[in-house]
Formats: C-alpha cells, structure tokens, sequence
C-alpha cells in the first residue's frame, strides 16, 4: 500500500507531527515525575488526532479510491 499514497497527506503529517510532539512531552514529564505535564502530554496527544481529522474532513486528507472488482470468467 505505500505506494498508492497511504498516509501521504498534509492531513495524516500534521496529526502524526502533533501526536509525537505529544509523546515527547507525556515521556519526558512522566520521567520527571510531573503528572500534570504528563497529562498534558497526553491532551497534545489527542489533539492530534483532532486536527487531524479536522483536516480530513477539510479536504486535506486522502481522497476516496475506486476499486474495480475482477470477474471470473467461467
């Protein structure tokens, strides 16, 4: 699937961006024994997913593939 554009959007780049910025923060705060960083590590985390799906439904994302169906002959 890589080759037929599989996650290669702005949309699909920007939530993923988001959501290891979110990791990194989560990660380093709980390292440091900081619950309230961490947790917003994980909201960055979800709103990752939010932009991105946010950006989606915007048209940024990838745009619906027709999939033609083989027919045996017999």
């Amino acid at each position: 699937m890589a080759g037929h554009g599989h996650g290669h959007t702005p949309a699909a780049w920007t939530g993923v961006i988001i959501a290891f910025i979110g990791f990194c923060v989560a990660g380093a705060f709980m390292v440091m024994a900081k619950p309230v960083g961490f947790w917003a590590g994980m909201a960055i985390i979800l709103a990752g997913g939010v932009v991105g799906g946010a950006m989606r439904l915007a048209g940024l994302g990838q745009k619906p593939q027709q999939h033609q169906v083989a027919r045996a002959e017999g």
